[in-house]
C-alpha cells in the first residue's frame, strides 16, 4: 500500500524531542544532514522534562538524577555551553530502616555497617565497575547481527569475545558465571546485611518487571554500573531546573547544528512510497516528505501504530506485538509546606538518594502484589528532595519531594481511577515511617502510574525502557530479531529510542549509535 508523496525538504524527519531523539539529530545535523525534529508536545525531553504539579512547584517528569549520560556525549555536544548546569553532584545513596541507623553508600566503604561486609563491599564494588568497564564499549556501537556473513558482524562478535577474554580466566569465568544470575543469589553469597543486600538489589530491579530472585537481574545491574562508569566523575547529579533542563540543552545543541525542532506537531502516519519511508502526515493534515524517517517513540507505537502492520511481515508484526513493554515504575510528587526530617539522617545527606527498600525479601512481596494487580502496602522507593538544591523549584519555605516507586501495575482491580487517592496514601504514610510529619506537610500530590505515563508520554505500556531489558530483549535482539541495528523492514524508517540497544534510562547512546548507523549506511551507499 502506498501514498503519494510530497517533495523531500529534509534529509531526515525525527519523530518525537525526547532526549534520544534530539542526541540523534543534533548528530545527524553536525555531519551536514538537513534535519526536522517533531515533538507532539508543547515542549521538548518527553519524559525526560520538567513541569509544574502543584503552583509553584516544579519537578523532574521521570527521571530525576542524571548519572547513565556519557561524558564524551555531553561534551561532543557541549551541553554546558548550550545551559546545563548542576545543582549538586556525587549525592550519596542512602538507605532508610525503620530500626536502625541509615546506611550510607558512597565512593568508600558503607557508613553503618560493621562486622565484614564493609570489606566485602569494597571487593564488590570493584569486581562489578570491572565488569560493567569491560561491557561499557559494547554500548558505543550498533550490536553485531547473528547468522550473517558480513564482516562488519563477525568483527563485532570478534571485539565482543575479545573485551571479556581481557578480563582474564578467573574474571571471565566469574562474569559468565554470574551474568545469568538472579540479584539475590549473588549478594547472598557476597553479603550477609540484609539492609546492604536490599540497597544493591534496588539498582538490579529500578524500572524493570522484575523482582530480585528474577532471572537476569544481575544483567540489569550490569547495564547499569556499565552506563555509569562513562558518565564521568560527577556520579549521581541534579541538573539545575530538573531533568527538563538536560533535554533544554540537547535542544540547544540541535538548534546550534542547523536542525530545526518542532513542538506541537503530532504525527499521524509515517507515509511510505514503493516500500520505502518517505515523510510522516501530521494530525493536522500536513504532509512532510524526507528522505529517511527516525523515530524515538518506542517500537510498537513506531511499527505497529505509525507506520501500521500492513506495510510489514506477518511474523515479524507478531514478535513486535508480544514485545513485553507493561510498566511496573510510577512517580510519586509532592508539593511540602516545609522541610521534611528523615530520621537519623544527617543533615548533609537529607538531599541525597534515599532509599526504602530495607532488604532483598522486602523487594521481592512488593513485586509479588503487582503479579495479582495490586500495590503493596509496603512499596520501595527512590527519593530524592531536590529543593534543598535547587530552591526554584518550590516557593520560599517550601519543598518538592519526587519518588519512583516500584511496583504499581498498569491495571489494578477497580481501577487507577478509584485506587488512585488510596495509593497515594499508602505511599505518604510509608514515608511517614521514615520521616515522621511529613504527612501534615502535604500541600498537594501527583501521581504517575503507568498508565499516566502511557498517556501523557505516548509510551506504550507506560514502560520507561520502552520494552523489558532481558535476554531475550537484549543487544543483539532488541527490541525484537528483524529490527535490530537501529534499522526497520521498512527502508528508510530507523528506531532511535529506548527500546532499541543499549536500553533505556537518560544515557543517549541509543540516539549517537542510530545516528552513526545512519550516517554509516548513507556513506556506504
Amino acid at each position: 500500500m502506498s501514498a503519494a508523496t510530497p517533495a523531500s525538504r529534509y534529509d531526515v524527519l525525527v519523530i518525537g524531542a525526547g532526549h534520544n531523539g534530539l542526541v540523534c539529530a543534533a548528530y545527524l545535523a553536525r555531519a551536514g544532514r538537513k534535519v526536522l525534529v517533531l515533538e507532539a508536545a508543547a515542549g521538548v525531553g518527553g519524559a525526560a522534562a520538567t513541569h509544574e504539579f502543584v503552583p509553584g512547584f516544579r519537578v523532574s517528569s521521570g527521571a530525576h538524577l542524571l548519572h547513565l549520560m556519557p561524558e564524551s556525549l555531553a561534551r561532543e555536544l557541549a551541553l554546558e555551553r548550550h545551559g546545563l548546569e548542576f545543582a549538586a553532584t556525587q549525592l550519596p545513596t542512602v538507605a532508610l530502616f525503620r530500626e536502625r541507623a541509615p546506611l550510607v553508600l558512597g565512593p568508600g566503604a558503607p557508613s553503618g555497617l560493621s562486622g565484614p561486609d564493609g570489606a566485602a563491599y569494597l571487593e564488590y564494588r570493584a569486581m562489578m565497575a570491572r565488569f560493567g568497564a569491560t561491557l561499557q564499549p559494547l554500548f558505543e556501537r550498533a550490536p553485531p547481527r547473528l547468522g550473517t556473513s558480513a564482516l562488519a558482524d563477525r568483527m563485532g562478535l570478534l571485539r565482543l569475545g575479545w573485551q571479556i577474554r581481557r578480563l582474564g580466566r578467573p574474571r571471565m569465568r566469574e562474569l559468565l558465571r554470574i551474568g545469568a544470575m538472579n540479584v539475590y543469589d549473588l549478594l547472598q553469597e557476597h553479603f550477609s546485611d540484609p539492609g546492604l543486600q536490599g540497597a544493591l538489589a534496588f539498582d538490579a530491579v529500578l524500572g524493570t518487571n522484575f523482582g530480585p530472585r528474577s532471572p537476569g537481574t544481575v544483567l540489569t545491574l550490569l547495564c547499569r554500573l556499565a552506563a555509569q562508569g562513562a558518565s564521568g566523575a560527577g556520579g549521581l547529579m541534579l541538573p539545575r531546573g530538573g531533568l527538563g533542563a538536560v533535554s533544554a540543552a540537547l535542544a540547544g545543541a540541535v538548534t546550534a547544528a542547523g536542525a530545526e525542532i518542532r513542538t506541537s506537531a503530532p504525527v499521524a502516519r509515517i507515509l511510505v512510497q514503493d516500500d520505502r519511508a518517505c515523510g510522516v502526515c501530521l494530525r493536522s493534515g500536513e504532509q512532510i516528505g524526507a528522505r529517511s524517517v527516525v523515530s524515538s517513540a518506542d517500537p510498537k507505537s513506531t511499527l505497529l501504530g505509525l507506520l501500521g502492520a500492513e506495510h510489514l511481515d506477518t511474523g515479524f508484526v507478531r514478535r513486535v506485538h508480544h514485545l513485553r513493554s507493561r510498566g511496573l515504575s510510577a512517580k510519586l510528587h509532592l508539593a511540602l509546606k516545609g522541610l521534611p526530617q528523615f530520621r537519623a539522617v544527617p543533615a548533609a545527606q537529607q538531599g541525597g538518594r534515599l532509599l526504602i527498600a530495607p532488604s532483598m525479601d522486602y523487594l521481592e512481596r512488593a513485586f509479588n502484589s503487582s503479579k495479582y494487580g495490586e500495590y503493596s502496602a509496603s512499596p520501595a522507593m527512590e527519593i530524592i528532595v531536590p529543593s534543598l538544591h535547587d530552591p526554584a523549584l518550590a516557593p520560599r519555605g517550601a519543598q518538592v519531594l519526587s519518588a519512583i516507586v516500584q511496583y504499581l501495575p498498569y491495571q489494578i482491580g477497580g481501577g487507577w481511577d478509584r485506587g488512585r487517592q488510596p495509593c497515594i496514601e499508602t505511599l505518604i504514610a510509608t514515608l511517614e515511617d521514615h520521616a515522621p510529619g511529613i504527612s501534615s506537610l502535604v500541600a498537594g500530590a501527583e501521581l504517575l502510574t503507568p498508565q499516566d505515563i502511557e498517556q501523557r508520554f505516548h509510551i506504550h505500556g507506560g514502560h520507561w525502557h520502552h520494552g523489558e531489558l532481558a535476554f531475550d530483549q537484549f543487544f543483539m535482539v532488541r527490541p525484537v530479531p528483524g529490527a535490530t541495528q537501529y534499522s526497520t523492514p521498512m527502508a528508510g524508517l530507523y528506531l532511535c529510542g529506548a527500546g532499541t540497544h543499549p536500553g533505556g534510562g537518560v544515557m543517549g547512546y541509543a540516539g549517537r549509535n542510530a545516528a552513526r548507523r545512519i550516517l554509516g549506511l548513507r556513506r556506504a551507499a
